[in-house]
């Protein structure tokens, strides 16, 4: 079984968690390490011989263009992760089609190709954002990766479908790739990714996928951040669920990966999508 593995490319000072603490209008002033975690995450996806998709805030790619030149000349696919990190259901969709459209200029100019998937920041696609999918639909998107199917304070569609499938719109369809999760009973429970992948003990990890893999039958979307293999990270005073949402096992994340690397196979989710063509 071939599963995705996905990056969502952004610093440890743009993540929701923190944004009732630092605004955009502070980012400039702090200290920047997202080229040197995605480094670290580019060479030992280069020691697995892996490749992957990284979801890349415009922002960041603004101001690193040179990080987005070198994760696709390494093989790996470059999707967009808006602009500025802005949950969609807080935006205007006047104001997310601008961002978006900006987003996927910037990283299209950058690569030399088309920019074809795309990941809502926090997974923020929810039932009252779904216009978000038109959007993604005009600006020319084939897949998307924001609908997690569990109940979060911050997102989620707990009765979305759970794998890969086909969302029609009045704009058109689009192919939407969920965020893993397990079924117990009436619930689903988050597995192999972010804050999931650094509380779980790897062997529950490694059971979860094996059980999408085997018993169900289909493939596990792993994702991950660049700061989560930065153990070193400056530290922010948000609220104590924020802090350990952000913090918990900070240092065990680089042994998880190398450890679910070796442990199985992944493709990029592009490569994914061009399967489902077939």
């Amino acid at each position: 079984m071939i599963n995705a593995l996905s990056i969502d490319v952004e610093d440890y000072y743009q993540v929701s968690a923190f944004e009732s603490v630092v605004s955009h209008s502070e980012w400039e002033g702090f200290e920047s390490r997202v080229q040197r975690n995605t480094d670290l995450l580019l060479d030992i996806l280069d020691e697995f011989q892996t490749k992957a998709t990284f979801f890349i805030l415009g922002w960041v790619a603004e101001r690193h263009p040179a990080l987005v030149k070198k994760i696709h000349q390494r093989g790996h696919e470059v999707a967009s992760h808006g602009y500025q990190h802005q949950r969609v259901y807080t935006q205007q969709p006047e104001i997310f089609k601008e961002e978006t459209r900006k987003s996927k200029i910037i990283l299209e100019d950058l690569i030399g190709q088309a920019v074809k998937g795309y990941r809502a920041a926090s997974y923020s696609i929810t039932k009252e954002s779904l216009w978000a999918l038109d959007i993604l639909i005009e600006e020319g998107f084939s897949y998307d990766s924001s609908i997690f199917p569990v109940i979060h304070d911050r997102y989620g569609i707990p009765d979305a479908e759970r794998f890969s499938h086909i969302i029609k719109r009045e704009s058109g369809s689009i192919r939407e790739y969920p965020l893993s999760t397990l079924r117990f009973g009436k619930m689903n429970m988050p597995v192999g990714g972010g804050g999931y992948l650094r509380l779980f003990p790897y062997p529950i990890t490694r059971w979860a996928i094996n059980r999408i893999n085997t018993l169900e039958k289909q493939p596990s979307i792993v994702y991950l951040h660049p700061w989560e293999v930065d153990p070193g990270q400056p530290r922010i005073q948000g609220s104590l669920l924020s802090k350990f949402r952000h913090y918990v096992n900070l240092n065990k994340t680089e042994n998880t990966v190398r450890n679910l690397l070796r442990d199985f196979n992944f493709a990029p989710l592009g490569e994914l999508v061009s399967k489902n063509a077939q």
